[in-house]
């Protein structure tokens, strides 16, 4: 409109390619710097979003803004002086800046939530794959020829000596296997359901060991409603088997019960003679499972008497 020296416009201002080029290069240095402050992973404004402090996130913003405003309509006075109408500049600026500013933060929420979207993914992803190792790992322990040569063992002396006893053995062994392959990768289940799996592999070791093995449950009904993830109990209690001695005159005993916002497994430590040590991909495995499901890592700690691991609840 200002080329048109006929018009209304050119008046008022007499175009100037320097100007318009000062103009354009100083908006889009503007709206980089806002892309930049804003989209940096742990830096600058990105920090006060990640930490959800808005007022200072948007503070920070708007002084930047402030400050380019204030700069780039003092430095285009300056350099090219000012138009007929006053206060046109000013004005000018603002509505640049303004709609600068209202596109740039439609583009960030955009970015953003696509971010948000393949994170998600990526975390989905991981977790199907620490389900499935894991869930890969207890049907490996059940079909191993050490586990299988106990409960046949056992099976055989029962039947000899109990037949009834035996059938029941069967069920429980049975309700073991199914509720290992009846859950997704993504499943959080009730510690009371778990719990009620669990009571089904205790039944096999006390109908294997005996007197040589305890288990004390003490849960408060409501944390049996609260939620971790499916198989989480069985590879603990199965470990404490594997690397301790049971014997009547040693039995090994195992604590579960709530502490303020954990689920506790205690097994009294008494390790088994010349045992070469593990591999620790168990717990390693319920590790990365509890820190993509739960966002947060389990704790182990090991004293003279007990082995104990703090499952955190959600």
């Amino acid at each position: 409109m200002a080329l048109n020296t006929n018009g209304i416009i050119a008046r008022y201002w007499h175009f100037n390619i320097w100007e318009y080029s000062f103009q354009f290069l100083y908006n889009f240095v503007f709206c980089l710097l806002l892309f930049y402050f804003n989209l940096s992973r742990n830096r600058f404004f990105g920090i006060f979003r990640e930490n959800k402090q808005w007022i200072r996130f948007y503070l920070a913003n708007t002084f930047l803004i402030a400050v380019f405003f204030i700069a780039g309509s003092t430095i285009h006075y300056i350099f090219f002086g000012t138009v007929h109408l006053p206060g046109t500049m000013i004005r000018g600026y603002f509505a640049r800046f303004l709609l600068s500013t209202i596109m740039i933060a439609v583009v960030i929420r955009l970015i953003l939530l696509m971010r948000e979207s393949r994170n998600k993914d990526q975390i989905n992803e991981q977790l199907q794959t620490a389900y499935l190792q894991a869930q890969l790992r207890q049907l490996q322990e059940q079909l191993n020829p050490h586990f299988l040569f106990n409960t046949l063992s056992s099976l055989s002396a029962i039947v000899r000596e109990n037949p009834q006893q035996a059938q029941s053995y069967i069920v429980h062994l049975s309700k073991v296997f199914r509720y290992t392959l009846v859950h997704t990768g993504n499943d959080l289940v009730t510690i009371n359901q778990e719990l009620l799996h669990l009571s089904s592999y205790t039944q096999l070791l006390s109908m294997r060991l005996e007197n040589s093995f305890q288990i004390n449950i003490a849960i408060s009904q409501e944390t049996l409603q609260r939620e971790i993830p499916h198989l989480s109990l069985q590879p603990l209690v199965e470990n404490a088997v594997k690397h301790n001695i049971a014997t009547i005159s040693q039995p090994l005993c195992i604590d579960i019960y709530n502490e303020n916002n954990s689920l506790v497994v205690r097994n009294n430590l008494q390790p088994l003679p010349h045992e070469t040590e593990g591999t620790g991909l168990g717990l390693i495995n319920l590790g990365e499972r509890y820190k993509l499901q739960i966002q947060h890592e389990i704790e182990i700690h090991t004293t003279k008497e007990y082995f104990i691991v703090k499952l955190p609840l959600l």
